[in-house]
């Protein structure tokens, strides 16, 4: 497998395209640079180094069992528990990883993030957590609880609806402005390698797992858990779980293309993303077994049984591998089950309008 990487379908990635350069670029300056392919050999070195950086920064969170779980599944089913993360979601392993690696010079002008809600709070955390100055672009209209946490974490919110601009468009051109480095929300090496360290931490503590259940949005936690799991339990099927109305990523897998979803309707704010990055989609096609998805109804099911029989606050995109393993897309009897819980930041009032529909 040194010269090719097979695709999803079996498909080879060419090595040329694994192999542009030692990783993406963070755009500092007028054109943003395409992102690179590492190579597996790169990726698992970056994976080895945001373990060490991450060590005593980020909470080594708990996982969690479940007899009630296991019963209705007929698995060994163990929850890895990232809505007890800093911030309350994964997305703060890789904003930290990646911003303590910028330069002085760097840290000094300040870095520029654009989210809709967790990795808006993960780089506001890490930026204070650092010394750098944050920026945050959000929607206007991202969860009220997302965007004060951002806020109280010291960063400046700036909404991109109220410029009449997309996101992705406000950001470069502040950071072209200001001079600040944009830290991208997932499709880099390094954001993709601190999200993989919760698989590898799941994997530490649970032991060997038939199945690795991700939830899926631009494809970060997806890629690092999958190289995570490659390298420490080979013989793992990792399976992705967008919501129905955003099954981008689930197209792409099939198509062997990048394909998108505008703007869907769900839920599920945190894979709200329109389509994988072209570092994320490549790396799905090397390592990810499969790709699914469920309706919005079945995540606000699971996140009610989380919440009412395992204790657990979790958002909807938390609950995308949960939901599948509840509601029939995945089947696993009498496996060996991991399951990645992404986040925990919802508004306690939302859910319990969701709940009350639902009953």
């Amino acid at each position: 497998m040194d010269e090719t990487q097979l695709g999803a379908a079996g498909a080879p990635v060419p090595a040329d395209r694994l192999r542009r350069a030692s990783g993406a670029r963070m755009s500092q300056g007028p054109e943003p640079a395409a992102p690179a392919i590492p190579t597996h050999e790169e990726m698992a070195g970056r994976l080895r180094g945001a373990r060490e950086r991450l060590q005593g920064i980020a909470h080594r969170t708990p996982v969690v069992t479940s007899r009630t779980l296991d019963r209705r599944t007929g698995a060994k089913v163990f929850l890895k528990c990232e809505n007890l993360q800093r911030m309350g979601a994964f997305k703060f392993r890789g904003a930290y990883n990646t911003i303590s690696r910028l330069p002085e010079d760097a840290r000094r002008r300040g870095v520029v993030a654009y989210s809709s809600g967790n990795h808006a709070q993960a780089v506001a955390l890490s930026c204070r957590l650092l010394g750098v100055p944050a920026t945050i672009v959000m929607p206007s209209t991202a969860p009220r609880v997302k965007l004060e946490a951002t806020r109280g974490y010291g960063a400046e919110i700036v909404h991109h609806d109220d410029h009449g601009m997309e996101r992705e468009g406000l950001s470069a051109k502040l950071s072209r402005e200001r001079g600040l480095t944009l830290i991208p929300p997932f499709d880099h090496p390094d954001i993709i390698a601190g999200q993989g360290t919760a698989a590898a931490e799941l994997l530490e503590d649970a032991g060997p797992l038939d199945l690795l259940l991700v939830p899926v949005g631009g494809g970060g936690l997806i890629s690092g858990s999958s190289l995570a799991a490659r390298l420490l339990c080979p013989g793992c099927r990792v399976v992705g779980v967008e919501p129905a109305a955003g099954d981008d990523g689930a197209r792409s897998f099939r198509s062997g293309r990048i394909e998108r979803a505008e703007k869907p309707q769900t839920i599920a704010d945190g894979a709200r993303t329109p389509s994988l990055g072209v570092i994320t989609f490549e790396m799905i096609r090397r390592y990810v077994s499969d790709m699914t998805s469920v309706p919005d109804a079945e995540l606000v099911r699971a996140m009610r049984f989380m919440w009412e029989r395992v204790k657990l606050v979790v958002e909807p995109t938390g609950v995308l591998g949960l939901a599948a393993l509840l509601s029939g897309p995945v089947r696993a009897e009498g496996m060996r089950v991991g399951v990645i819980l992404s986040g925990g930041n919802v508004e306690p009032a939302q859910a319990l309008e969701w709940f009350r529909a639902s009953a």
